[in-house]
Protein backbone atom coordinates (compact mmCIF):
# COMPACT_ATOMS: atom_id res chain seq x y z
CA UNK A 1 0.00 0.00 0.00
CA UNK A 2 2.93 2.57 0.92
CA UNK A 3 4.52 1.37 -2.25
CA UNK A 4 1.71 2.03 -4.60
CA UNK A 5 0.94 5.52 -2.42
CA UNK A 6 4.39 6.85 -3.20
CA UNK A 7 4.63 5.54 -6.73
CA UNK A 8 1.05 7.62 -7.71
CA UNK A 9 2.73 10.17 -5.62
CA UNK A 10 5.77 10.26 -7.83
CA UNK A 11 3.67 10.07 -10.93
CA UNK A 12 1.30 12.89 -10.14
CA UNK A 13 3.39 15.97 -10.63
CA UNK A 14 4.71 15.05 -14.00
CA UNK A 15 0.95 13.53 -15.11
CA UNK A 16 -0.50 17.50 -13.42
CA UNK A 17 2.79 19.24 -15.85
CA UNK A 18 1.52 17.36 -18.84
CA UNK A 19 -2.00 18.45 -18.26
CA UNK A 20 -0.84 22.15 -17.80
CA UNK A 21 1.11 22.30 -21.07
CA UNK A 22 -1.89 20.61 -23.10
CA UNK A 23 -3.96 23.04 -21.45
CA UNK A 24 -1.77 25.93 -22.22
CA UNK A 25 -0.99 25.37 -25.57
CA UNK A 26 -4.67 24.39 -26.69
CA UNK A 27 -5.18 28.18 -25.39
CA UNK A 28 -2.28 29.84 -26.49
CA UNK A 29 -3.29 28.98 -30.13
CA UNK A 30 -6.41 29.11 -30.44
CA UNK A 31 -7.80 32.02 -33.28
CA UNK A 32 -8.28 35.54 -31.61
CA UNK A 33 -7.28 36.34 -27.98
CA UNK A 34 -8.79 39.03 -25.50
CA UNK A 35 -6.82 42.27 -27.71
CA UNK A 36 -9.43 40.99 -30.90
CA UNK A 37 -12.06 41.22 -28.75
CA UNK A 38 -11.19 44.58 -26.89
CA UNK A 39 -11.60 46.15 -30.09
CA UNK A 40 -14.68 44.45 -31.18
CA UNK A 41 -16.13 45.95 -27.94
CA UNK A 42 -14.79 48.95 -28.70
CA UNK A 43 -16.73 48.80 -32.44
CA UNK A 44 -19.84 47.94 -31.15
CA UNK A 45 -19.92 50.79 -29.01
CA UNK A 46 -18.53 53.28 -31.20
CA UNK A 47 -21.53 55.90 -32.59
CA UNK A 48 -21.30 53.76 -36.45
CA UNK A 49 -22.60 50.66 -34.58
CA UNK A 50 -25.49 50.42 -36.94
CA UNK A 51 -23.64 51.87 -39.70
CA UNK A 52 -23.03 49.59 -42.75
CA UNK A 53 -20.14 47.47 -43.38
CA UNK A 54 -18.52 49.94 -45.88
CA UNK A 55 -18.66 52.51 -43.16
CA UNK A 56 -17.35 50.07 -40.52
CA UNK A 57 -14.55 49.45 -43.04
CA UNK A 58 -13.74 53.06 -43.11
CA UNK A 59 -13.74 53.95 -39.82
CA UNK A 60 -11.43 50.99 -38.78
CA UNK A 61 -9.24 52.28 -41.01
CA UNK A 62 -9.30 56.37 -39.82
CA UNK A 63 -10.37 55.09 -36.36
CA UNK A 64 -8.21 52.32 -35.58
CA UNK A 65 -6.06 51.79 -32.43
CA UNK A 66 -2.35 53.20 -32.60
CA UNK A 67 0.75 51.17 -31.62
CA UNK A 68 1.14 52.70 -28.56
CA UNK A 69 -2.79 51.53 -27.85
CA UNK A 70 -2.19 47.93 -28.85
CA UNK A 71 1.27 48.13 -27.04
CA UNK A 72 -0.75 48.90 -23.93
CA UNK A 73 -3.17 46.14 -24.65
CA UNK A 74 -0.24 43.86 -25.23
CA UNK A 75 1.36 44.28 -21.98
CA UNK A 76 -1.85 44.66 -19.89
CA UNK A 77 -2.54 41.45 -21.17
CA UNK A 78 1.02 39.95 -20.53
CA UNK A 79 1.71 39.43 -24.23
CA UNK A 80 4.99 41.49 -24.60
CA UNK A 81 6.76 38.19 -22.69
CA UNK A 82 8.00 35.64 -24.93
CA UNK A 83 5.77 32.53 -25.20
CA UNK A 84 8.57 30.42 -23.04
CA UNK A 85 8.00 33.16 -20.74
CA UNK A 86 4.65 33.37 -20.56
CA UNK A 87 4.35 29.72 -19.86
CA UNK A 88 6.36 29.85 -17.13
CA UNK A 89 4.69 32.49 -15.71
CA UNK A 90 1.40 30.59 -16.19
CA UNK A 91 3.36 27.41 -14.55
CA UNK A 92 3.59 29.28 -11.50
CA UNK A 93 0.97 30.99 -11.24
CA UNK A 94 -1.08 27.91 -11.28
CA UNK A 95 0.88 25.59 -8.80
CA UNK A 96 1.10 28.18 -5.94
CA UNK A 97 -2.85 29.27 -6.51
CA UNK A 98 -2.34 33.05 -7.63
CA UNK A 99 -4.33 32.51 -10.66
CA UNK A 100 -4.13 36.51 -11.17
CA UNK A 101 -7.17 38.37 -12.29
CA UNK A 102 -9.83 38.30 -15.19
CA UNK A 103 -9.32 40.04 -17.92
CA UNK A 104 -12.94 41.08 -18.08
CA UNK A 105 -14.66 40.48 -15.45
CA UNK A 106 -12.09 43.17 -13.56
CA UNK A 107 -11.86 41.02 -10.25
CA UNK A 108 -9.51 38.02 -9.01
CA UNK A 109 -10.11 34.52 -10.95
CA UNK A 110 -10.48 32.95 -7.28
CA UNK A 111 -14.15 35.43 -6.82
CA UNK A 112 -14.90 34.65 -10.09
CA UNK A 113 -15.31 31.22 -9.35
CA UNK A 114 -16.21 31.52 -5.61
CA UNK A 115 -19.29 33.18 -7.29
CA UNK A 116 -20.12 30.72 -9.48
CA UNK A 117 -19.39 27.57 -7.61
CA UNK A 118 -22.37 27.37 -5.87
CA UNK A 119 -24.58 26.33 -8.73
CA UNK A 120 -22.18 23.81 -9.92
CA UNK A 121 -21.75 22.85 -6.61
CA UNK A 122 -25.81 22.79 -6.02
CA UNK A 123 -26.92 20.44 -9.94
CA UNK A 124 -23.70 18.11 -9.24
CA UNK A 125 -24.56 17.11 -5.91
CA UNK A 126 -28.02 16.68 -6.08
CA UNK A 127 -27.55 15.05 -9.75
CA UNK A 128 -25.05 12.86 -8.03
CA UNK A 129 -27.68 11.55 -4.90
CA UNK A 130 -30.72 10.95 -7.95
CA UNK A 131 -28.46 9.11 -9.79
CA UNK A 132 -27.06 6.54 -7.23
CA UNK A 133 -30.46 6.58 -5.34
CA UNK A 134 -32.60 5.51 -8.20
CA UNK A 135 -30.51 3.79 -10.43
CA UNK A 136 -28.61 1.24 -7.69
CA UNK A 137 -32.00 -0.31 -6.50
CA UNK A 138 -33.00 -0.51 -10.14
CA UNK A 139 -30.10 -2.33 -11.06
CA UNK A 140 -30.60 -4.67 -7.93
CA UNK A 141 -34.51 -5.26 -9.19
CA UNK A 142 -33.23 -5.87 -13.04
CA UNK A 143 -30.91 -8.23 -11.41
CA UNK A 144 -33.52 -10.02 -9.48
CA UNK A 145 -36.18 -10.19 -12.27
CA UNK A 146 -33.57 -11.25 -15.14
CA UNK A 147 -35.30 -11.78 -17.90
CA UNK A 148 -38.87 -10.75 -16.94
CA UNK A 149 -40.83 -8.09 -18.58
CA UNK A 150 -39.66 -5.70 -15.38
CA UNK A 151 -36.57 -5.88 -17.10
CA UNK A 152 -37.31 -6.02 -20.83
CA UNK A 153 -39.47 -2.73 -20.23
CA UNK A 154 -37.17 -1.23 -17.50
CA UNK A 155 -34.12 -1.97 -20.19
CA UNK A 156 -36.25 -0.30 -22.73
CA UNK A 157 -36.68 2.27 -21.23
CA UNK A 158 -33.21 3.42 -19.75
CA UNK A 159 -32.34 2.75 -23.26
CA UNK A 160 -34.54 5.31 -24.68
CA UNK A 161 -32.95 7.49 -21.82
CA UNK A 162 -30.05 7.26 -22.10
CA UNK A 163 -30.32 7.83 -26.47
CA UNK A 164 -32.41 11.21 -25.57
CA UNK A 165 -29.47 14.35 -25.65
CA UNK A 166 -29.79 16.17 -22.21
CA UNK A 167 -30.25 19.39 -23.86
CA UNK A 168 -33.42 18.21 -26.39
CA UNK A 169 -34.72 16.83 -22.92
CA UNK A 170 -34.45 19.79 -21.49
CA UNK A 171 -36.42 21.70 -24.37
CA UNK A 172 -39.25 19.01 -23.73
CA UNK A 173 -39.11 19.37 -20.08
CA UNK A 174 -40.10 23.15 -20.34
CA UNK A 175 -42.80 22.29 -22.85
CA UNK A 176 -44.11 20.46 -21.07
CA UNK A 177 -43.97 21.03 -17.47
CA UNK A 178 -42.40 24.78 -17.53
CA UNK A 179 -45.47 26.71 -19.30
CA UNK A 180 -44.65 25.76 -22.91
CA UNK A 181 -47.70 24.84 -24.00
CA UNK A 182 -49.20 22.51 -21.43
CA UNK A 183 -48.38 23.24 -17.62
CA UNK A 184 -46.36 25.60 -15.33
CA UNK A 185 -45.10 23.73 -12.96
CA UNK A 186 -41.70 24.27 -12.46
CA UNK A 187 -39.73 27.64 -12.95
CA UNK A 188 -37.42 27.31 -16.30
CA UNK A 189 -34.70 30.41 -14.78
CA UNK A 190 -32.58 31.44 -12.19
CA UNK A 191 -32.28 29.85 -8.81
CA UNK A 192 -34.46 31.97 -6.51
CA UNK A 193 -37.65 33.08 -6.71
CA UNK A 194 -37.97 37.13 -6.59
CA UNK A 195 -39.28 36.98 -2.86
CA UNK A 196 -36.19 34.83 -1.60
CA UNK A 197 -34.93 37.17 0.59
CA UNK A 198 -38.17 37.27 2.22
CA UNK A 199 -39.10 33.16 3.09
CA UNK A 200 -38.04 31.26 5.76
CA UNK A 201 -35.06 29.41 6.28
CA UNK A 202 -36.64 26.01 4.94
CA UNK A 203 -39.01 28.30 2.76
CA UNK A 204 -35.91 29.14 0.74
CA UNK A 205 -34.30 25.57 0.96
CA UNK A 206 -37.77 24.19 -0.84
CA UNK A 207 -37.46 27.38 -2.86
CA UNK A 208 -33.71 26.91 -4.15
CA UNK A 209 -34.36 22.75 -4.79
CA UNK A 210 -37.89 23.91 -6.65
CA UNK A 211 -35.78 25.85 -8.88
CA UNK A 212 -33.37 22.77 -9.48
CA UNK A 213 -36.31 20.17 -10.21
CA UNK A 214 -35.57 20.33 -14.08
CA UNK A 215 -32.32 20.80 -14.53
CA UNK A 216 -30.96 18.18 -12.03
CA UNK A 217 -33.81 15.83 -13.64
CA UNK A 218 -32.24 16.59 -17.14
CA UNK A 219 -28.81 15.33 -16.15
CA UNK A 220 -29.81 12.58 -14.23
CA UNK A 221 -31.57 11.43 -16.97
CA UNK A 222 -28.92 9.92 -19.24
CA UNK A 223 -27.08 8.43 -16.34
CA UNK A 224 -30.02 5.67 -15.92
CA UNK A 225 -29.22 3.10 -18.56
CA UNK A 226 -25.50 3.32 -17.63
CA UNK A 227 -25.98 3.00 -13.90
CA UNK A 228 -28.86 0.96 -13.89
CA UNK A 229 -27.25 -1.57 -16.48
CA UNK A 230 -23.61 -1.63 -14.01
CA UNK A 231 -25.41 -2.68 -11.06
CA UNK A 232 -27.44 -5.12 -12.53
CA UNK A 233 -24.55 -6.81 -14.58
CA UNK A 234 -22.07 -6.57 -11.39
CA UNK A 235 -24.78 -8.34 -9.43
CA UNK A 236 -25.24 -10.64 -12.32
CA UNK A 237 -21.88 -11.97 -12.16
CA UNK A 238 -21.55 -12.23 -8.56
CA UNK A 239 -24.26 -14.50 -8.66
CA UNK A 240 -22.57 -16.94 -10.87
CA UNK A 241 -19.51 -17.26 -8.26
CA UNK A 242 -18.98 -20.44 -6.42
CA UNK A 243 -19.70 -18.93 -2.99
CA UNK A 244 -22.91 -17.79 -4.03
CA UNK A 245 -24.01 -21.63 -4.46
CA UNK A 246 -22.60 -22.56 -0.82
CA UNK A 247 -24.21 -19.73 0.71
CA UNK A 248 -27.31 -21.71 -0.71
CA UNK A 249 -26.56 -24.96 0.05
CA UNK A 250 -26.25 -23.93 3.75
CA UNK A 251 -30.03 -22.57 3.43
CA UNK A 252 -29.27 -19.07 3.43
CA UNK A 253 -32.22 -17.08 1.60
CA UNK A 254 -31.69 -15.03 -1.62
CA UNK A 255 -32.08 -11.94 0.06
CA UNK A 256 -29.36 -12.45 2.73
CA UNK A 257 -26.99 -13.58 0.37
CA UNK A 258 -27.52 -10.45 -1.87
CA UNK A 259 -27.36 -7.99 1.04
CA UNK A 260 -24.43 -9.31 3.50
CA UNK A 261 -22.29 -10.92 0.35
CA UNK A 262 -23.30 -9.95 -3.83
CA UNK A 263 -23.86 -6.43 -2.73
CA UNK A 264 -20.50 -6.12 -1.31
CA UNK A 265 -18.13 -7.74 -4.13
CA UNK A 266 -20.42 -5.91 -6.46
CA UNK A 267 -19.23 -2.52 -4.71
CA UNK A 268 -15.31 -2.96 -6.21
CA UNK A 269 -17.13 -2.65 -9.68
CA UNK A 270 -19.21 0.33 -9.23
CA UNK A 271 -16.95 2.13 -7.23
CA UNK A 272 -14.14 1.42 -10.18
CA UNK A 273 -13.70 5.19 -11.82
CA UNK A 274 -15.88 6.48 -8.53
CA UNK A 275 -13.68 9.65 -7.94
CA UNK A 276 -13.84 10.92 -11.90
CA UNK A 277 -16.84 10.39 -12.52
CA UNK A 278 -18.53 12.03 -9.07
CA UNK A 279 -16.66 15.26 -10.76
CA UNK A 280 -17.17 15.01 -14.26
CA UNK A 281 -20.97 15.01 -12.79
CA UNK A 282 -20.14 18.11 -10.96
CA UNK A 283 -17.82 20.34 -13.87
CA UNK A 284 -18.23 19.03 -16.92
CA UNK A 285 -21.76 17.99 -17.47
CA UNK A 286 -24.06 20.85 -16.67
CA UNK A 287 -23.04 23.39 -19.40
CA UNK A 288 -25.98 23.50 -21.81
CA UNK A 289 -28.36 22.68 -19.01
CA UNK A 290 -26.70 26.48 -16.97
CA UNK A 291 -27.61 28.21 -20.52
CA UNK A 292 -30.75 26.91 -20.99
CA UNK A 293 -32.20 27.44 -17.64
CA UNK A 294 -29.96 30.47 -17.25
CA UNK A 295 -28.30 28.97 -13.83
CA UNK A 296 -24.48 30.81 -13.72
CA UNK A 297 -21.96 27.92 -13.04
CA UNK A 298 -18.57 27.25 -13.70
CA UNK A 299 -19.49 25.56 -17.02
CA UNK A 300 -20.91 28.75 -18.43
CA UNK A 301 -18.22 30.84 -17.02
CA UNK A 302 -15.56 28.33 -19.02
CA UNK A 303 -17.57 28.39 -21.90
CA UNK A 304 -17.90 31.93 -22.47
CA UNK A 305 -14.52 32.46 -21.01
CA UNK A 306 -13.21 30.50 -23.98
CA UNK A 307 -15.03 32.65 -26.17
CA UNK A 308 -13.64 35.95 -24.74
CA UNK A 309 -10.58 34.21 -24.59
CA UNK A 310 -10.43 35.27 -20.77
CA UNK A 311 -6.80 33.25 -20.69
CA UNK A 312 -6.41 33.50 -17.15
CA UNK A 313 -10.50 32.04 -15.90
CA UNK A 314 -9.89 29.44 -18.63
CA UNK A 315 -6.64 28.15 -17.19
CA UNK A 316 -7.67 28.05 -13.26
CA UNK A 317 -10.56 26.38 -14.30
CA UNK A 318 -8.92 23.54 -16.37
CA UNK A 319 -6.12 23.25 -13.94
CA UNK A 320 -8.22 22.56 -10.86
CA UNK A 321 -10.35 20.03 -12.62
CA UNK A 322 -7.07 18.14 -13.65
CA UNK A 323 -6.43 18.72 -10.24
CA UNK A 324 -9.10 17.15 -9.13
CA UNK A 325 -9.55 14.30 -11.36
CA UNK A 326 -5.85 13.26 -10.67
CA UNK A 327 -6.83 13.26 -7.05
CA UNK A 328 -10.23 11.80 -7.31
CA UNK A 329 -8.38 8.62 -9.16
CA UNK A 330 -6.09 8.34 -6.33
CA UNK A 331 -8.80 8.25 -3.90
CA UNK A 332 -10.99 5.93 -5.84
CA UNK A 333 -8.43 3.58 -6.01
CA UNK A 334 -7.23 3.17 -2.23
CA UNK A 335 -11.29 3.17 -1.60
CA UNK A 336 -11.89 0.30 -3.70
CA UNK A 337 -8.95 -1.67 -2.57
CA UNK A 338 -9.52 -1.18 1.45
CA UNK A 339 -13.27 -2.52 0.77
CA UNK A 340 -11.81 -5.61 -1.27
CA UNK A 341 -8.20 -6.58 0.09
CA UNK A 342 -8.15 -9.18 -3.07
CA UNK A 343 -7.57 -6.61 -5.63
CA UNK A 344 -3.83 -5.88 -6.36
CA UNK A 345 -3.60 -2.04 -6.32
CA UNK A 346 -1.75 -2.18 -9.30
CA UNK A 347 -4.65 -3.55 -11.26
CA UNK A 348 -7.18 -0.69 -10.24
CA UNK A 349 -6.46 1.28 -13.28
CA UNK A 350 -8.06 -1.99 -15.47
CA UNK A 351 -11.08 -1.57 -13.13
CA UNK A 352 -11.24 1.78 -13.89
CA UNK A 353 -11.71 0.98 -17.97
CA UNK A 354 -14.49 -0.89 -17.41
CA UNK A 355 -16.26 2.77 -15.69
CA UNK A 356 -15.18 4.41 -18.53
Amino acid sequence: MRLYILKRLLLFLPTLFGMICVNFLFVQFLPGGPIEHVLAQTLQSSPIENATQGERSRYLISESPNEEAIEALNKRFGFDKTLWQRFWDEVYRLLSFQFGDSFFHHKSVLQVMEEKLPVSLSLGFLTFVLTYLVCIPLGILRALKNGSQFDILSGWFTLVAYSIPTFALGVLLIVFFGGGSFWHIFPIRGLVSENFALLSFWGKVRDYLYHLCLPVLCLSFANLAFMSSLTKNAILNQMKEDYVRTARVKGLSELSILLKHVLKNAATTLLAGFGPYFLRIFFTSSLMIETLFSLDGLGLLSYDSLLRRDYPVVMANFYVLSLLLIVGNLISDLVLASLDPRISLSATDQLNGLRE
